[in-house]
């Protein structure tokens, strides 16, 4: 599967996702483009979009699209590293154009 992260994604995730191919939005020269325009781009490359941008579902309309979006709801690796489990199974579970979100302890 192809991912991206999104800019607050904290790249050592990256670490923990073998068997992905996973880009970050900084690396590929996207960090400077707003959400919309981000999705727009990644739709076609990617099958998943990882952030932690907490307001995406409301300020962007995803319905109709391919991409999936998984929404980590902290910035703090500390925490998103006791979800990995969660993370995983919600990669391995996702299907085309879903939303899903985790909430780390």
């Amino acid at each position: 599967m192809r991912i991206l992260f999104d800019q607050g994604t904290p790249v050592p995730l990256r670490d923990h996702l073998a068997g992905h191919v996973i880009e970050t939005a900084f690396d590929l020269g996207w960090s400077t483009l707003e959400n919309g325009a981000l999705l727009a781009v990644a739709e076609g490359s990617f099958d998943l979009f990882i952030t932690t941008d907490q307001k995406l579902r409301y300020q962007q309309n995803l319905a109709g699209k391919k991409l999936s979006v998984l929404v980590l709801m902290t910035t703090s690796w500390p925490r998103i590293q006791k979800s990995i489990p969660q993370i995983l199974e919600a990669i391995d579970r996702s299907r085309s154009g879903e939303y899903l979100e985790i909430t780390p302890p």
